[in-house]
């Protein structure tokens, strides 16, 4: 397990995603149009992949700390489910959460994973992704590293969510205030498929 630095494009947001290894997490590729959406609200195509895919790793909240720029911290949202947060300094997209702090996942995605800094891939880091999703959404070739989502990739990680949820993981959450559980930043309503 290894500590990988977290940066947003232009160094200003910074963190630390602690003991993080392959089977620590959970890694899989979202074609879904809220992530598509989300990228054109950033005005950030290149986080996506030639099939409009985002590359997403799912840990612990109690695993993910910002150390500096968390004044520029800001979310939207599609839905009222799920929270897209992003660095405003450089529209950085940085995590999906759930609305609220109680469920035990942080979802990160690849643009806020600093590989550069100790030059080793995703994939060695974070092992391949496990499977894909909402592939009906994709825009473009999908991915051949990532296959297509089975009951088995859904059950294991399912009981890592169970893990993490008994081992009280869930807390602290970085993106939500510990004393009143709000946000961190009042969420923006963006419409899905908005361009």
């Amino acid at each position: 397990m290894v500590d990988i630095p977290m940066r947003c494009r232009c160094g200003h947001m910074r963190g630390v995603a602690r003991a993080v290894s392959p089977s620590a997490g959970f890694r899989f590729v979202c074609y879904c149009k809220d992530c598509q959406a989300f990228a054109c609200f950033l005005k950030r195509p290149d986080i996506l992949d030639a099939g409009g895919g985002t590359d997403i790793f799912q840990l612990p909240p109690s695993q993910v700390t910002f150390i500096a720029g968390l004044d520029a911290l800001r979310c939207v949202r599609v839905s009222d489910k799920v929270l897209r947060w992003f660095a405003d300094c450089c529209r950085t997209p940085i995590a999906n959460t759930a609305a609220g702090p109680r469920f035990p996942v942080v979802a990160l995605i690849h643009s806020i994973i600093d590989c550069a800094a100790d030059e080793p891939s995703r994939d060695a880091l974070l092992g391949p992704p496990l499977c894909r999703i909402y592939e009906h959404s994709a825009i473009g070739p999908l991915r051949s590293n990532a296959p297509p989502p089975s009951l088995r990739v859904f059950a294991y990680r399912a009981i890592k969510v169970a893990g993490w949820w008994m081992r009280g993981l869930a807390q602290p959450n970085p993106f939500f205030d510990d004393r009143t559980k709000a946000p961190r930043s009042v969420p923006q309503l963006l419409l899905s498929g908005a361009k």
